[in-house]
């Protein structure tokens, strides 16, 4: 009776109903049925007119005000429904929500502005000629900064909305919900070239067993982090910082504040690596180009900021190598490889929560001469990481056995894309609504800052670079033609 409860009162598991309702409503497309089609799109923006759209074609006579009108009000309903089946109070969940909702998506839609959003390969079609390049995440940064103000100079509202204020909750449906585009993202993968897939694998094994390892060692011995602390930022640094220091942080029953903030940093510091890296790979790496594609999958550690710095890389060392090798590669290629490498690094989110959900019943929480139980490593592990593995399996088993399947797959994904982007918004509003600046600055967060930039600067980059190296050295994109 008490398992049966657990299904359906916990944050965890209610992550996963809720995750799997969106997939299953996105895999409508695959019989036909746009059931989410209208939810709203934001774009990188520099006029009004250019911000919101429905996220389908078909839907495109809705307009964008419209579109975001109906995705709140989806949400609004869903998000009270799971509030209720969580024995919250229902009027004033919705009354937070609301508020919860619309903060979050004013940060998330001023984060997509041009002027602050757009990257180099960007500017163009925008018709601007600077940007600070931090790509629409920003509107994360915006989040929680946002929710640090109403956190820390407005209790009174932060009480007003505390019913709705679940960082956990709201994170967790992401990641179930992530598994449906990585699933995708898999599938596109196997028809690309075997040898960059293969490579690509051995180099995130590699790589990661070496990151996570090195950092949390300093965190620990150095830093005099705990283990609560000090595995979270090894796994953020690591691997993706958001999915992965939450899925860590649950294995490891740590605060939900501290694997947020290890979040906080990831997004930051790859703004960072955004503006530097695809710059330093056209200076020194124009000869090896798929080694810097590489190289900006296991260096850079968000998925969007990983993507548009492997997008610029690709832009500056082909337009470098026609001038100075006389050679023009295939356009694609080197952003293939950091697709490539960073759709592994994702998957490996599953593998190591449940590695250290074992680690840390059986050896690290462990008190000597006590017997391990079974049940107490299905209890430690985080269930949402079930829904995010389902989602990512049944996709990839589904679209690689009927692979004209695969268009759909792909729309589908871009829908359910728009909710995971706003349940991630909706999370770092609500870690900073709950946190406050001085208990921040007590468990360390100017050290955890600190051990994140030495690590990176020192270390990550570099062995990322060697790693690439070792596995793409000498593979070159086909030439075009003519």
């Amino acid at each position: 009776m008490g398992s049966l409860r657990s299904l359906l009162k916990s944050e965890d598991w209610m992550s996963v109903w809720v995750g799997l309702l969106i997939f299953a409503l996105s895999l409508g497309l695959l019989l036909g049925a746009d059931i989410l089609g209208w939810a709203v799109q934001t774009n990188v923006w520099v006029s009004l007119d250019q911000a919101l759209q429905p996220v389908s074609d078909g839907y495109s006579g809705l307009g964008g005000g419209a579109s975001l009108i109906l995705t709140f009000l989806f949400l609004l309903l869903l998000m009270s429904l799971a509030a209720r089946g969580l024995g919250a109070h229902v009027p004033r969940f919705m009354f937070g929500f609301t508020v919860i909702f619309a903060v979050s998506y004013i940060c998330w839609f001023l984060g997509h502005y041009g002027y602050i959003a757009a990257t180099p390969d960007k500017l163009e079609s925008l018709g601007i000629g600077w940007s600070m390049n931090l790509t629409g995440e920003a509107g994360y940064i915006l989040a929680l900064l946002a929710g640090l103000v109403v956190g820390n100079f407005f209790p009174k509202t932060a009480g007003r909305i505390a019913e709705a204020t679940k960082p956990e909750l709201f994170i967790k449906i992401a990641i179930v919900v992530m598994g449906l585009g990585l699933g995708v993202k898999a599938v596109d993968a196997l028809g690309l070239a075997s040898a960059v897939i293969f490579r690509g694998l051995c180099a995130i094994v590699e790589a990661y067993l070496i990151y996570w390892a090195v950092v949390y060692f300093v965190a620990r011995k150095y830093f005099k982090f705990s283990k609560e602390w000090a595995a979270p930022l090894a796994s953020g640094i690591s691997i993706c910082g958001v999915s992965a220091a939450i899925a860590t942080g649950g294995a490891i029953r740590a605060r939900p504040v501290i694997p947020i903030m290890v979040s906080s940093l990831v997004v930051i510091f790859a703004v960072v690596e955004l503006v530097l890296l695809p710059f330093a790979a056209q200076a020194f790496l124009t000869h090896e180009p798929m080694v810097a594609g590489a190289w900006m999958g296991l260096a850079v550690k968000t998925d969007g900021a990983a993507v548009a710095s492997g997008a610029i890389t690709d832009a500056l060392i082909r337009a470098k190598a026609i001038d100075t090798l006389g050679v023009e590669w295939a356009e694609g290629w080197i952003l293939m490889a950091t697709t490539t490498v960073k759709v592994f690094i994702d998957i490996f989110i599953g593998v190591w929560a449940f590695v250290l959900a074992i680690l840390w019943v059986t050896v690290i929480d462990r008190k000597k001469g006590e017997k391990v139980r079974i049940g107490e490593i299905w209890e430690r592990f985080p269930k949402f990481v079930l829904g995010y593995v389902l989602t990512f399996v049944a996709t990839l088993l589904l679209v690689a056995s009927i692979p004209e399947l695969l268009d759909a797959a792909k729309a589908a994904s871009s829908e359910a894309n728009v909710f995971r982007k706003l349940f991630f918004a909706m999370t770092f509003f609500t870690i900073g609504v709950v946190s406050n600046f001085r208990k921040l600055w007590e468990e360390g967060i100017g050290r955890l800052a600190a051990i994140y930039a030495i690590c990176l600067f020192g270390f990550i980059i570099w062995v990322g670079l060697v790693i690439s190296w070792v596995f793409f050295h000498g593979v070159t994109p086909p030439v075009v033609a003519g």
